[in-house]
């Protein structure tokens, strides 16, 4: 795949903020067991590919942890489960807050009183085969028409354009992730979590400021061991993407739409791609 990159006079500069809240995860469950040497397999159902993760979807998520009403000298095993994406503290009333706690910022995850305490002992990685991120266009309209006086001409709503933004290798996305168990006023127990963001790298940050933290491979068994609690230590473990690692390309505006999902979302958008943005959209 060739990298596509827009033109730096079209482009307004990524919004701050975390990332857009969309990412694909396809992978079959043998190949996440396989892939993450996976003890435990503690996925109730099967796991289906979904190529538009949105907020409070349940996604595949690995994990250390003991099992359940197993003594505390027994040691953590590595687990696959499906887990909500929007982290809800054990704290909060109600399941609402998780929304808006779909990413955390690495540069604060360890101070704020919602991700603290996941960060130093319930740490996880979240598989994914890329994520989605949205630019937007300039306006390159002329000036309103002086016949309108002083009436205001209508200000055109400005043209977004979705990437899928992958590992130009095709590896496995080990996004960087806390989770976290809610109790119900039910007494049922909910698992939630969030993804950790950090700054993209300059060939990714005309497109947006924020990017997933990835994992790597050799720090995959440091991050998810809950007896790692040395805040320093941890946040060592994770290191931004370089530069020219990740490929972006455009994609259907198709993926706008939490209604829409199957593998043409991912795939590179036909030249004009022009379809209009779907209701239900998150931006």
């Amino acid at each position: 795949m060739t990298r596509f990159m827009p033109s730096a006079p079209l482009l307004k500069r990524g919004r701050m903020g975390g990332m857009c809240g969309r990412y694909a995860t396809t992978r079959a469950r043998q190949e996440l067991l396989d892939e993450f040497q996976v003890q435990l397999d503690a996925v109730d159902g099967d796991i289906q590919p979904d190529y538009n993760v949105a907020p409070t979807k349940q996604v595949p998520a690995v994990l250390n942890r003991r099992p359940k009403d197993a003594p505390e000298e027994e040691a953590a095993v590595r687990q696959l489960r499906t887990v909500r994406w929007g982290l809800v503290p054990s704290w909060a009333k109600d399941l609402s807050i998780g929304s808006r706690m779909i990413n955390a910022r690495f540069e604060t995850v360890h101070e704020k009183p919602s991700f603290r305490r996941a960060f130093a002992r319930r740490r996880c990685l979240l598989p994914a085969d890329g994520y989605f991120e949205w630019y937007t266009l300039e306006d390159q309209g002329g000036s309103p028409d002086p016949a309108d006086g002083e009436k205001k001409a209508k200000k055109k709503k400005p043209q977004k354009q979705p990437f899928f933004i992958r590992p130009n290798d095709g590896a496995i996305m080990a996004m960087a992730g806390l989770y976290e168990l809610w109790k119900s006023p039910e007494d049922e127990w909910l698992w939630t979590c969030t993804v950790i963001t950090t700054d993209a790298p300059d060939d990714l940050g005309r497109i947006h400021d924020r990017m997933p933290m990835i994992v790597e491979p050799d720090r995959w068994d440091a991050w998810l061991d809950p007896a790692l609690t040395d805040t320093e230590q941890v946040r060592g473990l994770l290191v931004p993407a370089m530069a020219g690692t990740m490929e972006a390309y455009p994609v259907s505006k198709a993926v706008n739409s939490v209604r829409n999902n199957g593998p043409e979302l991912i795939e590179p958008a036909a030249s004009g791609d022009s379809s209009e943005n779907h209701s239900g959209s998150l931006f």
